[in-house]
């Protein structure tokens, strides 16, 4: 996500070389998921660059490979899971979690296979699954199978909220095209565990977006104040914003929870000069 396009020259300087793109990032954000995990575990050398240019308590959220999670289905994929562990290696501290974004086809009849993934994964790690299937949303034995699945492997459910984005018909190409991909699923906001994920989609319009994350507002003050440690990630369709928003959304909840430490000033998009 860091190396959005409309981002570069407009909130993050250009032209950075790709050893300083997450540098720039990690001044507007504590967190980032990564995504581009999804499609090729990267080498060793490119996760020590993404450590080298972030502090210790940065969060990443990765998300296992598609081998794993749609093509095997978390079955017979140790070796692949051992060599995407091996590689996140260098994060140290900085893995978040490992997220475990399963198809929209993973339903209650996949759950003893995820059981069995969640064993086998080391310790070490924290590990978020996101779940697609509607059954997991719409039937209540389905919810609380998955739930007991997830509690005995320690791991966190990651809510992705459309909600707002399916409230009414699209109205920019991006918003279009979201709805033809984005899962269409109710708002879930219950923390299984100390540390829990929100992806949260709005929409092109910024004021859309920031009235439909109000709820988010309070269950995520709510956490705070239980002492739990919430990650939030803001997304609209085009994603031009989002560095913006992701700050007014910690704002938001700074105007409930003073005590809460404010984000790290943005460096400048341009480079600073003498004259």
């Amino acid at each position: 996500m860091w190396t959005h396009a409309s981002w570069q020259g407009r909130l993050l300087p250009a032209p950075l070389p790709p050893g300083e793109r997450l540098q720039a990032y990690a001044t507007w954000c504590n967190a980032v998921e990564g995504n581009t995990t999804f499609y090729a575990t990267p080498t060793r050398s490119t996760v020590e660059s993404w450590a080298r240019q972030t502090d210790p308590g940065f969060r990443f959220v990765i998300k296992l490979p598609k081998p794993i999670t749609h093509e095997r289905r978390l079955t017979d994929a140790d070796e692949e899971v051992g060599a995407f562990l091996e590689a996140m290696e260098p994060l140290g501290p900085r893995t978040h979690a490992l997220w475990v974004q399963l198809p929209g086809s993973f339903g209650p009849t996949d759950l003893g296979a995820l059981a069995s993934f969640l064993r086998r994964l080391p310790r070490t790690h924290r590990y978020a699954v996101e779940v697609r299937h509607r059954a997991f949303f719409e039937d209540e034995r389905s919810e609380r199978l998955l739930e007991r699945v997830l509690a005995t492997g320690g791991a966190e459910w990651v809510p992705f909220d459309t909600t707002t984005l399916f409230a009414s018909p699209p109205t920019s190409d991006a918003e279009r095209d979201a709805w033809t991909k984005k899962p269409r699923v109710p708002r879930r906001s219950q923390a299984l565990t100390d540390r829990p994920i929100v992806r949260y989609l709005g929409r092109d319009a910024t004021e859309r977006t920031v009235d439909g994350w109000q709820p988010w507002v309070g269950t995520v003050t709510g956490w705070l104040r239980e002492g739990r440690s919430p990650t939030v990630f803001i997304h609209t369709p085009d994603n031009a914003d989002a560095l913006t928003l992701a700050r007014r959304f910690h704002d938001d909840v700074r105007a409930r929870l003073p005590e809460l430490e404010p984000l790290p000033d943005p460096m400048p998009n341009e480079p600073l000069t003498l004259f």
